[in-house]
């Protein structure tokens, strides 16, 4: 035993020794090399002391298109991250509900993506990121249309910046910045799916997605990220506590409202998740996925230091978020709740999103903190007045990012605040009202706007009856009605002699069960 230890002792430190001589060989091959091509941005001329750059525009061109391809990775990557979003969503959402609507819930979030791609595309990019028209909207780009050119038969592939002047993204090609913003239009469209599940018409569902996707969020994004009128004025907000969860927040609360709460449904004692191993689940991919949202927001990777510190907020944010929650749940019940505690850390990334940026990590932790305890009487408030609110939704995503837009305005860091705000910060930092005046007008303008958009999407479904499904859904579970399916077959079969979800008709089979 002894002789065999020793044996790959020598064997590590041989090929440590190796590595450091192979390492060491290349980079001498490598000055050799750049010495002997000519690849130096300064060449000394002996003879007269003089120096020569006539590399020097080519070497520059070389590294500026290695960064470009640099940045442009990360933003893929990221958007990737962004997207497997939707995953933890679906999984968060299964778990919280009741077994007999996990079906239509994991449909709504996987549609909710497929749709929300095309019609994106279709309208949504170019609403969002459009040519500015009076600061409100965009107005071109629709289907991709601008985002490349021929010359010389030649594709030319613009950047965003050619495409709205108005926006400062300029090496970033209009196809890789638009897969980035369609992976943040498919989270802010599905997170009123968690509101209303187990009770919202199919129909219903797709109706809205498409609004959302394709007018709601879009216009806000314009205002904010596009060029409009909250982005004149310097209103902060990096990677969307407004700009997504706030949108979605309201969505979520005005839908659950009109459509009333799901059937059995007690007030003051909310039901119980099927399933706490998917909420988990779900929760832990959410906050994978938040490094994807966050840091992606940099757009780049040459300036580290900012992309370090926003990545070290998103992880305080979230861990203070769950800490708080749990121990303010522990202090008031005696008893460690796992569901609190994961919409805790929800809460704690929410509210830091739009700061990560712009404040310090002491604030995030503090920040975090907030939110984790706000989610908690939020909820509990939303309870009270009666809307049935299955996962939580608008206390996590509504209630938070409010809060974390507003955060801004208290903690934001003066060397880190930008446009007017510049070197000014937030209130306890010495900037005075003024950030916190423009992050509430932001706040407040998008709860408005969402909220009075959302009365009337949700008002006209309502009127047309498709809005709420059929009452016998609420008999024998919307799995079973509107799917035809259950996610536990072995355990809750789906009953014989299914109604047709078409005609809102059933058999007298159906119908016996006490529709």
């Amino acid at each position: 035993m002894r002789k065999r230890t020793k044996l790959f002792r020598r064997l590590f430190v041989l090929a440590v020794a190796s590595l450091i001589m192979v390492m060491f060989g290349l980079r001498v091959e490598a000055a050799d090399n750049s010495v002997s091509n000519g690849d130096s941005t300064a060449i000394i001329n002996h003879e007269d002391g003089e120096t020569s750059n006539q590399d020097g525009d080519e070497l520059g061109a070389q590294v500026g298109s290695i960064q470009v391809g640099l940045d442009v990775t990360w933003v893929m990557l990221t958007a990737f991250l962004v997207f497997f979003m939707q995953t933890g969503f679906a999984l968060l959402e299964a778990g919280l509900i009741r077994q007999n609507g996990v079906v239509n819930a994991l449909l709504e979030n996987f549609m909710d993506a497929g749709l929300t791609a095309i019609v994106f595309w279709v309208v949504g990019f170019g609403i969002a990121f459009g040519a500015d028209s009076g600061g409100i909207l965009g107005t071109n780009n629709f289907f991709l249309s601008e985002a490349t050119a021929i010359e010389g038969g030649s594709v030319i592939y613009k950047t965003i910046a050619e495409v709205n002047p108005d926006v400062a993204y300029p090496n970033l090609n209009v196809f890789v910045f638009f897969f980035f913003q369609f992976a943040f239009a498919a989270t802010a469209s599905t997170i009123a799916t968690g509101a209303m599940a187990e009770r919202t018409d199919f129909i219903g569902d797709v109706i809205y997605t498409i609004l959302v996707s394709g007018f709601i969020y879009p216009v806000v994004v314009h205002w904010i990220w596009g060029g409009g009128w909250l982005f004149d004025r310097s209103f902060h907000d990096f990677a969307g506590s407004t700009v997504v969860h706030t949108v979605g927040g309201m969505v979520a609360i005005i839908g659950a409202w009109l459509l009333g709460p799901r059937p059995n449904r007690e007030f003051g004692k909310p039901t119980v998740p099927h399933n706490l191993a998917y909420a988990t689940l779900g929760t832990m991919i959410l906050w994978f996925g938040w490094y994807g949202f966050n840091p992606g927001s940099t757009l780049g990777v040459s300036n580290t230091g900012l992309l370090a510190l926003v990545t070290v907020n998103t992880t305080l944010g979230a861990g203070a978020g769950c800490m708080a929650a749990m121990f303010f749940v522990f202090a008031r019940t005696g008893k460690w709740d796992l569901g609190a505690t994961l919409n805790g850390s929800l809460a704690g990334l929410v509210a830091i999103t739009a700061g990560c940026a712009f404040v310090m990590p002491w604030a995030s932790v503090v920040i975090g903190a907030i939110a984790g305890v706000l989610v908690i009487l939020a909820a509990e408030a939303i309870e009270r007045i009666k809307v049935d609110d299955p996962v939580g939704a608008f206390a996590v995503h509504g209630a938070c990012g409010i809060f974390g837009t507003l955060a801004i305005g208290i903690f934001g860091q003066p060397e880190l605040t930008f446009g007017e705000y510049a070197s000014k910060g937030g209130l306890l930092l010495g900037g005075g009202v003024d950030l916190l005046v423009t992050q509430a007008t932001g706040s407040a303008a998008t709860v408005l706007f969402v909220g009075a958009c959302s009365v009337a999407m949700f008002g006209i479904l309502k009127a047309v009856n498709h809005l709420r499904v059929n009452k016998l859904a609420d008999v024998i579970g919307i799995d079973a009605y509107e799917h035809g399916a259950s996610v536990w077959p072995d355990v809750l079969p789906v009953p014989e002699n299914m109604p047709s979800t078409t005609s809102g008709t059933s058999t007298a089979a159906a119908a016996a069960t006490g529709d």
